[in-house]
């Protein structure tokens, strides 16, 4: 017969199964076979490896096999399709054939029939049943077959053929000529493999009941994680991990921060990716890696290049720059020690946060501002514990964070406008951030370990210090910086306001530029600040009129020049009215501090027939009220003195009105002035229009000190008046007072009213006539 080897499968007899035949030998017996319309003999070669297999590769028993079906598919493949008839063993093969080809012995399947075969013919096929009923979508046809097997033998072979077991055991299941044996091998094979499927079955049942939503969605996980890497678009969970180690280490936090961060990443490596904690932990194990734990550098200060830096960014400001110097030097000397927190006090646009900048400069590290205006939430300050959703440090961890470097300068900007909410007072929070015996330690309540504080310059701004808390207040050193004269707003609109707002337009100094007096009319008409923000807007916009100018070509070159000012700014806004509204009896100068910077008001008196009764107006607040009644009371006790009718007070209505109406006005320093204005006005006596005056005053006509001197004093020097008459107890602010503004003002001071009336009232000989 001719003989096909074949490889990993055995036929049996009455069976049909395929073969993929792929060895031209193999193809070549098939196709003889096929033209002499014979059998061919399939045999189990013993290794699959051997290509060309001989006598010795092969098993000595096959299955003798009809051709069903040849089929040579499109591609050049060759299949056959083979019906086992009976065993045969293989005798001697023919040497020189162009295949395969031996002399065979067939072997008769015995017919023999007993009790013994019948019983188990019955199990045999009842554990085939029971087997086939443990696997999953089984077909219904071969259960048909197994349960329709006409003999013990063709159950035998079936069963064995579609049974889970190696090539091996299969050929010696074919080898097994007696059929009692054959039986008795395949029943203890099939009880194995129903045994195996039990089990397994078993284990499935129980895995499920313990397989919960949140185990399928990490094996889902893991898996995309596999297929991920095979795709090569990521190395896993064990490379995050690993990388997550390595920087906790090269980040140089203290032990107790390390010890923290390795066990919330061990929480991490065990966590599958999809919990929603996982994402909450990696973000924490971020933030303490990227916040800076080593000591900072602490850099060597140059002292004169701080000087240079100060001068070049800064006009003026003599005393603070000193100060800040000062602190500079200290920081040079003791870069451990705990420097003092600054706080800059002053009205807007003076150069506050500039001058945090410039410092940052001069000490050579980065800086950060943080803004607090309108914070009303601790957690802003402190953090949020991370049992929240979308948690975040506060605002300081956060600016240390962006800055990079634990030695940075923080700018505290506004640190007066901080509110106070139902969930807490930040202003409170602060106390342990600017207090350099309790900062070393500050625990932030995202992090939850200790956040060492020291080594950060703090830099607070306010505009007025009345809204920041005693104890807040007392933990920094209050550096005050008053409004800009008009000199000095000269200066500074030459030196960088017109050449910034040259770059911000697009122009260059040959294309356009201010003469000095156009500067001193805006600053002189068309601004009355404290600051030079609204000089730097009026710039501006004259820079922009000559941006027009040039960039539509009717022009090479713009020179502004004060007879230009007004076809581009419009008519002046501010002119001096100190001489025309002094210039009847009732109407005195007073000078009021405001938050952005000094300001000058006036208080009118008014005498009208009546029985005695005294009106105020011009939105006072209760203690102004309280000045005005002393004032009117110390008036009628001096009527005496002054040359004043006691009786005109009751036959007369005293009207008392400080105009703008719509702003409001408080406080005890308009006491002078409405004095003042009361005597001028019962003495008929004018006075005088350069003369401005500020000061509380007592029933027994003391002059009481005020605050805001250096603001009141500038302002006066900008409205053009020459004289100021100032508490005698306030000469100590007298050195605070810009050179400037000194050299313009004479300066009386007063200790008493009659000083007052002496020095602000023109004579009688020159009173006006009624």
């Amino acid at each position: 017969m001719i003989i096909l080897p074949v490889r990993g499968s055995v036929l049996f007899p009455n069976l049909i199964a395929p073969f993929s035949i792929a060895r031209p030998r193999s193809i070549a017996a098939i196709q003889q076979a096929v033209r002499e319309e014979r059998q061919i003999a399939v045999v189990l070669q013993k290794d699959p490896e051997v290509v060309e297999p001989g006598a010795a590769d092969l098993y000595g028993v096959g299955t003798v096999a009809n051709i069903v079906r040849y089929v040579t598919a499109q591609d050049g493949s060759h299949h056959v399709v083979l019906q086992g008839a009976q065993r045969m063993r293989l005798l001697d093969f023919f040497p020189g054939t162009p295949f395969p080809f031996a002399r065979v012995l067939q072997i008769p399947e015995p017919s023999a029939r007993s009790p013994e075969i019948e019983a188990r013919f019955l199990n045999l096929r009842q554990q085939a049943v029971e087997a086939l009923n443990l696997l999953p979508q089984v077909p219904q046809e071969l259960v048909q077959a197994i349960q329709s097997a006409p003999s013990a033998a063709v159950l035998a072979d079936m069963t064995a053929a579609y049974m889970d077991v190696s090539p091996e055991q299969k050929q010696e299941i074919l080898e097994t000529v007696d059929l009692v044996e054959r039986m008795e091998r395949v029943s203890r094979l099939l009880a194995e493999r129903a045994e195996v499927l039990k089990i397994s079955q078993e284990i499935g049942r129980q895995t499920k009941a313990t397989f919960d939503e949140r185990q399928r969605e990490a094996v889902l996980r893991e898996q995309m994680a596999a297929i991920q890497r095979e795709l090569g678009e990521g190395e896993g969970k064990a490379q995050e991990v690993a990388e997550l180690s390595e920087a906790i280490t090269a980040a140089g936090m203290p032990r107790e921060v390390e010890d923290q961060a390795r066990k919330e990443l061990r929480r991490y490596e065990r966590m599958p990716e999809a919990a929603g904690e996982a994402g909450m932990i990696r973000t924490y194990l971020d933030w303490l890696i990227e916040l800076s734990w080593k000591e900072p550098d602490a850099g060597d200060i140059d002292i004169a290049e701080a000087r240079r830096i100060l001068d070049e960014d800064h006009f003026g400001l003599e005393k603070i720059k000193s100060r800040i110097v000062e602190y500079l030097a200290v920081r040079k000397l003791a870069p451990n020690g705990k420097a003092p927190i600054l706080c800059f006090a002053g009205p807007p646009g003076v150069g506050k946060t500039s001058l945090g900048q410039s410092i940052a400069r001069a000490m050579g590290r980065p800086f950060v501002r943080v803004s607090l205006g309108g914070v009303h939430d601790e957690a802003e300050i402190r953090g949020h514990r991370r049992t929240y959703v979308g948690a975040l440090p506060g605002n300081i961890i956060q600016g240390i964070r962006k800055a990079g470097s634990r030695g940075a300068v923080m700018m505290l900007d506004e640190i007066d406008k901080m509110g106070r909410g139902i969930q807490g007072d930040p202003s409170a929070a602060m106390l342990e951030v600017l207090d350099p015996e309790q900062n070393g330690t500050f625990r932030d309540n995202y992090l939850g370990v200790p956040f060492d504080l020291s080594r950060v310059v703090f830099i607070a701004t306010a505009n007025m210090l009345d809204t920041i808390p005693g104890p807040l207040r007392d933990r920094m050193e209050i550096i005050s910086l008053a409004g800009y004269t008009e000199g000095e707003k000269l200066q500074i609109a030459e030196r960088y306001l017109a050449r910034r707002q040259l770059e911000a337009n697009g122009l260059t100094a040959d294309q356009a530029a201010i003469d000095t007096e156009a500067l001193r009319a805006i600053i002189r008409d068309y601004t009355r600040e404290a600051g030079v923000r609204s000089l730097e807007r009026e710039i501006g916009r004259v820079l922009r009129n000559g941006a027009v100018r040039i960039a539509d070509g009717s022009e090479t070159h713009v020179r502004i020049g004060v007879d230009d000012l007004e076809a581009i700014l419009g008519p002046s806004r501010f002119e001096n009215e100190i001489a025309m509204r002094t210039s009847v009896p009732g109407v005195a100068t007073g000078l009021a501090w405001t938050p952005v910077g000094g300001d000058i008001l006036f208080i009118e008196a008014a005498r009208n027939p009546g029985r005695g009764g005294f009106i105020l107006t011009g939105h006072l607040g209760d203690v102004m009220r309280e000045s005005a009644q002393a004032a009117l009371s110390l008036v009628k006790s001096k009527a005496a003195s002054l040359g004043v009718d006691a009786s005109a007070f009751d036959k007369s209505d005293i009207h008392v009105h400080v105009p703008a109406g719509a702003t409001p006005k408080d406080g005890p320093s308009a006491g002078v002035a409405m004095y003042t204005s009361l005597a001028s006005l019962m003495t008929n006596r004018t006075v005088r229009s350069d003369t401005a005056m500020t000061g509380e005053i007592s029933l027994r006509g003391l002059v009481l000190p005020v605050g805001g001197i250096k603001e009141k004093v500038v302002a006066a020097a900008a409205a053009g008046l020459t004289r100021v008459m100032l508490p005698a107890r306030n000469r100590r602010d007298y050195d605070d007072i810009p050179k400037e503004a000194r050299d313009r003002l004479e300066f009386v001071w007063l200790e008493h009213v009659d000083q007052a009336i002496e020095a602000a009232l023109d004579p009688r000989s020159n009173a006006a006539k009624t």
